[in-house]
């Protein structure tokens, strides 16, 4: 049986948290998520911060400290992934695009970084690059020189990239970034499939992907929403790994909310339903090239 790595992806940033009381707000809350998923299955725990007063998506370091330092001090073994990603948004103004609408965060790669440098996580994401994120005027952006800047910095810290690809240009791009030896041995990539407006999440796309992917690499794809699990089995029935959670999906099933733990767990069954097992976090360390003792 193959060794499939569980991320679970706790909270992202959208205004999920007034559609469920499950997502986790505080850094208190999110932590025992984290630990509540690591207990359930998940070898890797994938982690926003957001604002307690308000529950918006935050890139404060403060808070990413006092997540990480509560899961340190639990005394469970499970590998911190924390976004890179904050920063990227920006929205025009219609008509009259600029200066941009209030709500845009765009930020450089070197402030988006701050959390990252100061507390080097095992992993943290990287985004390959812009998109529309099908939300009216707002795009991501992350330009080609933020994406080889970050990328050199993590590899610099001893950060392991999860190298995220929406659409195939991205996936050039990370590519490219693994060749100019951005990027530590093996790569992780992370297929995010069925977002507007993004690859779709068809099998076609997903070996398409699968195709282009360097010698060596691990990869992982996920969907949004009722997407969540189809992906899930596709992506381990094609050798990949498997990410689940609340920034991406909120039910178990049809008008059923779930738990990030409810959802680690329905993970673990598909798993082991499709014949494989749960990696173990001392296994997902091996097949990332991580630092066997952890951080």
């Amino acid at each position: 049986m193959r060794p499939v790595l569980i991320t679970c992806a706790l909270t992202g940033d959208s205004d999920t948290p007034s559609r469920s009381p499950h997502v986790p707000v505080t850094p208190e809350q999110i932590a025992a998520d984290a630990l509540d998923a690591a207990a359930a299955g998940a070898a890797i725990v994938h982690i926003h911060v957001r604002d307690p007063a308000t529950g918006k998506g935050s890139r404060e370091v403060a808070l990413y400290r006092e997540v990480t330092a509560r899961i340190a001090e639990s005394g469970r073994d499970v590998i911190v992934n924390l976004t890179a990603g904050m920063g990227g948004k920006l929205i025009f103004n219609g008509e009259t695009p600029l200066p941009p609408a209030p709500g845009t965060d765009l930020i450089g790669a070197t402030e988006r970084m701050l959390h990252i440098a100061e507390l080097r996580p095992e992993m943290c994401s990287l985004d390959c690059g812009s998109f529309n994120s099908g939300m009216a005027d707002e795009i991501y952006v992350s330009t080609s020189p933020m994406v080889r800047q970050m990328a050199a910095q993590m590899r610099d810290l001893g950060v392991k990239p999860e190298l995220e690809v929406f659409d195939f240009g991205h996936m050039r791009l990370a590519c490219d970034l693994v060749a100019q030896g951005l990027v530590a041995p093996p790569p992780l990539f992370q297929f995010a499939l069925g977002l507007r407006w993004g690859a779709p999440s068809d099998a076609a796309t997903m070996l398409a992907l699968r195709a282009m992917l360097p010698a060596g690499a691990q990869w992982v794809a996920f969907g949004a929403g009722a997407e969540q699990f189809p992906v899930a089995a596709q992506s381990v029935l094609l050798g990949g790994h498997v990410r689940v959670g609340l920034e991406d999906n909120l039910y178990r099933r049809r008008g059923v909310l779930a738990s990030n733990a409810d959802l680690v767990e329905d993970a673990v069954r598909l798993v082991e339903t499709l014949g494989q097992r749960p990696a173990t976090v001392a296994e997902a360390r091996s097949l990332l090239g991580l630092d066997p003792r952890g951080k």
